[in-house]
């Protein structure tokens, strides 16, 4: 006779068997979203010779007709052209579409060639990886002893309870993807947001070579996420822009977290090879003033002062201020 426990258990890991294949599904859905919207950029390019900065404005478009979305932010649209160059034919057929998005970010900005990015994307599959365990191994240089890499089955697939999978599982990008559809009216939201939200839309306005990256922009660091409050890309001085709001009196806290959220996105974000370090800015809703923690000399030149970024504050509160509250 067959006992409930063993009922049980059989139902549990069926159950769980479908978890892993739905989110394995549903991210091989986004990789080949951001392929898909990469084919379209790159034809713009080539064939009507449009240029760099329609990647920001497209950022912009999709980030309004899907405002709850972080997953169409500059930093991964930009990165498509080069997702669809590098793998021109359909994506779905290679290894590297089986890993999260923030695994394919490292391919794309720390190896130069398909090869090389080829190479990783399979081992990574192979040995389920994690983000820190893919960027440990490139540092390594893993693929120069090797001649190439064992070609892996048509139906291989991250393996179960590897670091990747945990990753994956708790990927904010999937997850965003998973609310495309979600037609409900957005919730009301908080101050910090309303005047986050004012703020971005003011400073991208001054023609001041601000780029929007994201609100609230998810950095893994080890198994943990943080979140940067607002960041920019300063598309001449090629920097990050960090933004940390405060709302309230407690000044060190603030810049303790400012500092946690810039040196994560130099470490976790920041291409050094391309991008100069990351800029800090503590933004005081409480006192109305805004700090640059670093500012180096050219980007006092073309960056908006301490002041400008007061005047835009308090442009951003008085709104804000004045909406009733329910």
């Amino acid at each position: 006779m067959h006992k409930y426990e063993d009922l049980l258990a059989e139902a549990k890991a069926t159950a769980e068997g479908a978890r892993l294949r739905t989110r394995r599904a549903v991210n091989t859905e986004l990789v080949q979203m951001y392929w898909r919207i990469g084919k379209l950029i790159l034809a713009r390019q080539t064939e009507d010779g449009w240029g760099t900065g329609i990647v920001a404005r497209l950022a912009t478009d999709l980030r309004g007709a899907f405002p709850r979305q972080r997953i169409f932010s500059y930093r991964n649209l930009v990165q498509t052209p080069k997702m669809a160059h590098t793998w021109p034919a359909l994506i779905t057929q290679r290894p590297v579409a089986q890993l999260p998005w923030s695994h394919i970010t490292v391919l794309l900005d720390k190896l130069h060639t398909r090869a090389e990015r080829d190479f990783y994307a399979t081992e990574a599959v192979r040995n389920g990886w994690s983000r820190a365990q893919l960027n440990l191994a490139i540092r390594q240089r893993l693929h120069l002893p090797q001649r190439g890499t064992t070609p892996l089955p048509d139906d291989a697939t991250l393996p179960d309870g590897s670091p990747a999978l945990a990753e994956l599982a708790c990927d904010p990008y999937r997850l965003d993807f998973l609310r495309l559809d979600d037609q409900r009216p957005a919730a009301d939201p908080t101050y910090e947001e309303s005047i986050a939200n004012r703020m971005v839309r003011v400073l991208t306005g001054l023609g001041t070579g601000f780029a929007f990256v994201g609100c609230r922009y998810p950095v893994l660091a080890g198994d943990q996420y943080h979140r940067v409050d607002l960041l920019f890309y300063h598309l001449t001085l090629r920097r990050y822009v960090a933004c940390a709001l405060g709302t309230t009196t407690a000044r060190p806290t603030h810049l303790t977290r400012l500092d946690t959220q810039v040196r994560a996105v130099d470490r976790l974000v920041r291409d050094p090879d391309r991008d100069a370090p990351t800029i800090g800015v503590l933004i005081e809703t409480s006192s109305g003033q805004a700090t640059y923690t670093s500012l180096p000399p050219r980007g006092r030149q073309l960056l908006p002062t301490e002041e400008d970024l007061a005047r835009v504050l308090r442009e951003a509160i008085g709104p804000v201020d004045a909406a009733p509250h329910l």
